[in-house]
Parts: C-alpha cells; structure tokens; sequence
C-alpha cells in the first residue's frame, strides 16, 4: 500500500513538472511519466533542456525504486503466503498422524461445543471435525485441535485417525449425516465406539440399525432431565455432580475384566476386598450378556467379561486400575487428578 502511494506520488510530480515547468499538455505530460517511470526505452515526446533532463534521470531512479519495493513486497507475500500455507498443512498432517487411541468429535455446533468442553475438562484426546470456516475457526479460538472437512466422507475420518481412535461421536446437525458418518466410521473401524445425535425417534432406530452405539435424542433426554429435576432435584445434582464438570471431587468409571489380566475373576466381591484396598465403591455390574446388577453384595461373583461401574475419588479409581490388571485403553479412560 505504501508503495502504491509512494508511486502515485511520484507520477503526479513527473506530470506536473512536464506540465508546469516544461510547458507541454497534459496528455504529453502524462504520457512521458509513465514511459519514463516504466523504462520502456522510447524517445522523448518533446526534446528536453539539460535541466529536464536530470530531472527525467531522478524521475527513472524514483520510479525504478518505488516499482522494485512494489514488486519485491507483492513477491514476499506470494512466497510467505505459499510457504506458511504448507507448513500449516505439513504441522497439521504430522498432528493427525500423532493421533492415537482419542476421541473425534464431528459438528462443532452447540451440542459439539459442549462435548468438546467436558472433554477438555476431563483431559482426553480429542479432535473435530467441521466443514463450515467459522465454526472451525471458533474452534481453534479455544484451543482445540481441528480439521476442516466432510465428515460423511472416509478420506476425512481416515485423515483424522478414525483406524486408531476408540470413540467417534456425531454430533452433526442432519440426522443423514449422522447416519452416514456413522455407517463410515464403522466400515473404516468396526471397533470405534459411535455416538450419534438423532432429533427423531425414527432417526434414533435408523441410526441404531445403521450401528451406531448409543444414540442421544436431545429431546427425549432433555424431558427426561426435566422431570427428573421435578420430581427428583437432589438425585439430579448427585449424579450431574459426579458426571460432568472440571471442579468435581467424585467421579464415576467403568473397568472391564479382562481374565488374561485380572486377578480377581471367579472371586467374590467381598474375597477381592476392592473397597477395602482402593477406597472406590463397586456401584454396579454388567454381565458380558447384558444383564445389569444394581447394588452388588459381597457374595457377588467376578465373572470374565463383567465390566464394574465403580465410583470414587481420581486416586481412588487409579488405585482401582491397578489392582485390576493393566486394562486396555480403549475400554478405560483414566480420571484427571483434581
């Protein structure tokens, strides 16, 4: 900008001495500046005293100055341009390809925001994906780590590591989206465990038969929060207490039992005296085939496969981990420390 200017500058000078002090016509006047100013090598348009023509020697080296700068910057930006713009893409490939065992969060809507939020809070991995500029923007406004792109489409979950994430959830604004990047990430992954948003119920069986894990319709839980907020507050706040949230002093886990691993299968709860050695409280066990116990006793047997809903404290779940057996990853995420 300031090159420009400086150039028209220097054209108004060379028209107005042409003009003024050589006596010519605008047009003439206009004419040798620039030819002058550009160094085409033509003659002059009038012949020119000794004074007009060290001023025509001083007008060249302004314009060849003032072009050169011009060009020079114009030069500057295209390569910075160029070269900022592939280590962008070469820093973003090397951060996709670090990716391993996170979470990918498709629609960075207000539902996507949110989870993006309890997942930094809890400290997991985890990038999104959007295909609008601003919400993607946003997003790298709060430090998250983002890719632009179609998440229906495979080149774009296969660029963020959908082969080596373990939870996808699709939180995208149609529910045919939802579907088809859950249909993807299944086909790319069989193991990666989907979550998807459904607005309608039919939406909901669509996207269960489609193989979607769990599928949340934000009106049927919101009604449900509501009458349990009614009906039940205290209960309400417990459980969102120990849920959700980066300042919580409880916290909730599942540990899968693995037998290769865990020392404990076959015994009884009060045999492997978790409590007693972890401080953490066995709230729950699910069966391998479904089946749900609610409050297990002593006399409550460890089977293979059984996946223990424990509560506790962050030390109190980590010690529990341990005693447990190195349990994978995938079927255990860590709690932050407080």
């Amino acid at each position: 900008m300031v090159g420009v200017i400086a150039l028209g500058g220097v054209f108004l000078i060379g028209t107005l001495w042409y003009r003024i002090i050589e006596g010519w016509s605008w047009e003439d006047a206009a004419y040798m500046t620039v030819i002058t100013l550009a160094t085409v090598g033509y003659g002059e348009t009038h012949p020119l005293g000794s004074r007009g023509r060290l001023f025509t020697i001083a007008l060249i080296l302004l314009g060849v100055v003032n072009i050169g700068y011009i060009v020079n910057r114009l030069t500057e930006a295209i390569v910075q341009g160029y070269f900022q713009q592939g280590i962008r893409l070469q820093q973003q490939r090397r951060l996709m390809e670090s990716l391993s065992e996170h979470y990918i969060i498709c629609g960075f809507s207000r539902t996507g925001r949110q989870i993006a939020k309890e997942f930094q809070a809890e400290g997991v991995p985890f990038v999104v994906i959007d295909s609008e500029l601003e919400s993607v923007q946003r997003a790298q406004s709060e430090g998250y780590t983002v890719y632009q792109g179609d998440a229906t489409l495979d080149d774009t979950l296969l660029k963020v590591g959908i082969e080596r994430a373990i939870c996808l959830v699709a939180a995208l604004p149609s529910d045919a989206e939802n579907l088809y990047t859950v249909l993807s990430a299944k086909t790319l992954n069989p193991e990666i465990r989907a979550i998807a948003r459904a607005s309608t119920e039919e939406a909901l069986q669509k996207l269960q038969r489609g193989g979607a894990d769990e599928v949340i319709s934000p009106y049927i839980t919101g009604g449900k929060r509501m009458a349990a907020a009614a009906l039940r507050p205290q209960v309400l706040d417990f459980v969102d207490g120990i849920l959700t949230g980066a300042d919580r002093q409880l916290y909730m886990e599942e540990f899968l039992l693995d037998p290769a691993f865990c020392p404990f299968v076959g015994q009884t709860l009060q045999k492997a005296r978790l409590r007693s050695q972890t401080g953490a409280l066995v709230l729950a066990i699910r069966r391998l085939d479904g089946t749900l116990i609610g409050g297990p006793t002593g006399d409550t047997v460890l089977m293979p496969g059984d996946r223990l809903i424990g509560m506790g404290t962050a030390e109190q779940l980590r010690n529990l981990n341990k005693i447990l057996g190195p349990i994978n990853y995938k079927q255990l995420r860590r709690p932050k420390s407080t």
